[in-house]
C-alpha cells in the first residue's frame, strides 16, 4: 500500500482508545496479545536469523504478556528461548519489560536490569516501544533500552518518531494486529509530501511560479544568503532576489548569478514584489539587523520565514504576515528562557511552547524535524541523514522553505515538505561522507522529479 503524505502517530491514550475499540473487548484482549507475541517472534527471527540463543525480559503487564507468548513462539521453531533477565549469554535479547503505558524513570531494579541488556553487547528487539522512552514524546527521563529493531502494533508510536527515543529505537516495524485505523493528533510525514508542492504550468510566469526575498548576507556571512537564494531556486522558485547590506554587494555581485541583487535600503521595492520572504541567512546581531527585523515583521503581509540571526533576541508581537521560525535547540531554548540541554531533552513540549507563544509555525531542526503550529498536531519529518549535520544546510532548508511559501503551499505544510525535501536531496548525494550544503542544493532538483 503507498504510503500517504502524513501518517498516523499515535500517543499512548489514542493507542487505548483504539484497543478498546477492538470487537469483544476486553474478553478479546488475549486474541490481539498472542498476535502481538507472534509478530515480535517473526520479525526478531528473520532479523536474526542465525540467532540460536534468546533471552526475553519480561514484565508484569500486557508488554510482557507480549514477551512470553514471543518466547513461546521462538521455542516452537526451534530457538532457545528462556523468560528471564539473565542476559548475558544470549544472541538476541527481547524487551518486554515496559509497555506504551509507562512513563517516568525506571525504578533502581528496573534500571539496573536496562543497563545490563544495554552492555550485553548483542541485538535487542523492543516490543511495542523500548523500555524506558515515553510512548507519547519521546522522552528518557532515565534508563532506557538500546533497540536495534522495536516491533510496535498498530500504528508508530509518537516517541518513536521523537528524539530522544526515537535515537533508541533502532529500526521500527509497525505489524498489523488488526485493530484498524484511527485519525491521531499528531502525524509523520512522507515523501508523498511533495506531491503537494505546486508545480510550475504552462500559464506560469517567472513570477507567478514564486518570487522570493531573501534578507541577510552581513559582511563575512555571505555564503548563508547565496546557499538560501540558490536553494530557493532549485526548489523551482521562479525568480529570487537577495538583499545584504551595502558593503557585501560586492561579493554577492561576483559569486551569485541568477538571482537580482539588492542592498538593505532597497528593500521596500524588492519586498513588494516578493511572495515570500526570508530573513536571517548571514543577517548578523548588530542593532541595525534588529531594527530591521522588526520593521520587516511590521510591515510585511506575505509569509515570512525567520532563521538564524533573525530568531536572536525576537520577542511575541502583532505581525501582519504569518511567519514561520527555524530554530535550532539551542535558538530554540533562547526563544523560551531554556537551555539547550531541556529542548533537545522535552523537544515535543518546547516546539508546541514556541508555536503557541509567538502565535505561528514553529519549525525544531534536527534528525527529527518537528513542526508545531497552535491549534494543531506536531508533524513529525524524519528521521534525516547524518549527511545533514554540516554547516549551511540549515540554509538550504530556510531556502527551500520560502520558495514552497511562495508557491502558495500553507506554511505548516511548507514547513514540513521543505525539511522533508532537504532529508531527500541529502540522501541523493552519491557520498555519504564530506557532503556539503552546495551538495544537497545541487540534489533538490532531482527530490522535484
Amino acid at each position: 500500500m503507498t504510503a500517504a503524505p502524513l501518517e498516523p502517530l499515535f500517543t499512548a491514550a489514542e493507542m487505548r482508545a483504539l484497543e478498546e475499540c477492538y470487537p469483544g473487548f476486553p474478553a478479546t484482549a488475549p486474541e490481539l496479545m498472542e498476535r502481538a507475541g507472534t509478530a515480535v517472534a517473526v520479525h526478531a527471527l528473520q532479523a536474526f536469523p542465525h540467532a540460536q540463543r534468546f533471552a526475553v525480559v519480561c514484565g508484569g503487564g500486557s508488554n510482557g504478556g507480549d514477551g512470553r507468548i514471543a518466547a513461546r513462539v521462538l521455542r516452537e521453531a526451534g530457538r532457545d528461548a528462556v523468560e528471564t533477565t539473565a542476559v548475558e549469554q544470549a544472541d538476541v535479547i527481547v524487551d518486554a519489560l515496559f509497555g506504551t503505558g509507562f512513563r517516568g524513570a525506571p525504578r533502581d531494579d528496573a534500571a539496573a536490569t536496562i543497563e545490563r541488556v544495554n552492555a550485553a553487547g548483542v541485538p535487542v528487539v523492543a516490543v511495542d516501544v523500548p523500555s524506558g522512552v515515553d510512548a507519547s514524546t519521546g522522552e528518557v527521563p532515565g534508563a532506557a533500552v538500546r533497540a536495534d529493531l522495536t516491533v510496535t502494533f498498530g500504528g508508530a508510536k509518537l516517541g518513536l518518531r521523537v528524539s530522544p527515543g526515537a535515537l533508541q529505537a533502532g529500526e521500527v516495524v509497525v505489524a498489523d494486529i488488526g485493530l484498524g485505523e484511527a485519525a491521531t493528533e499528531h502525524a509523520h510525514v512522507s515523501p508523498r509530501v511533495l506531491e503537494l508542492v505546486p508545480r510550475k504550468s504552462r500559464r506560469d510566469t517567472k513570477y507567478t511560479a514564486g518570487s522570493v526575498l531573501v534578507v541577510g548576507g552581513a559582511r563575512g556571512m555571505t555564503g548563508a544568503v547565496r546557499l538560501a537564494a540558490e536553494a530557493a531556486f532549485r526548489a523551482d522558485a521562479g525568480y529570487v532576489a537577495v538583499a545584504v547590506p551595502e558593503d557585501s554587494l560586492p561579493v554577492v555581485e561576483a559569486t551569485l548569478l541568477e538571482p537580482v541583487k539588492l542592498t538593505w535600503a532597497e528593500l521596500e521595492r524588492a519586498a513588494d514584489r516578493a511572495q515570500a520572504v526570508a530573513v536571517g541567512p548571514g543577517l548578523g546581531r548588530t542593532d541595525d539587523a534588529r531594527a530591521l527585523v522588526q520593521r520587516l515583521l511590521g510591515e510585511l503581509e506575505q509569509p515570512v520565514v525567520l532563521d538564524a540571526d533573525a530568531l536572536f533576541g525576537l520577542e511575541p508581537g502583532e505581525w501582519r504576515a504569518p511567519v514561520v521560525l527555524t530554530p535550532h535547540a539551542g535558538e530554540l531554548g533562547r526563544l523560551l528562557g531554556e537551555e539547550s540541554a531541556w529542548v533537545d531533552a522535552h523537544r515535543l513540549e518546547a516546539v508546541r511552547r514556541t508555536a503557541n507563544r509567538f502565535g505561528c509555525v514553529c519549525l525544531l531542526k534536527g534528525s527529527d524535524t518537528l513542526v508545531a503550529a497552535p491549534g494543531h498536531g506536531v508533524l513529525v519529518c524524519g528521521p534525516a541523514p547524518a549527511s545533514l549535520a554540516t554547516a549551511g544546510t540549515g540554509d538550504v532548508l530556510t531556502g527551500v522553505l520560502v520558495a514552497y511559501l511562495a508557491k502558495g503551499l500553507e506554511p505548516r505544510l511548507a514547513a514540513a515538505a521543505a525539511a522533508t525535501a532537504t532529508a531527500e536531496a541529502a540522501r541523493l548525494v552519491p557520498h555519504a561522507r564530506g557532503v556539503t550544503a552546495g551538495d544537497v542544493v545541487a540534489a533538490l532538483p532531482h527530490v522535484h522529479g
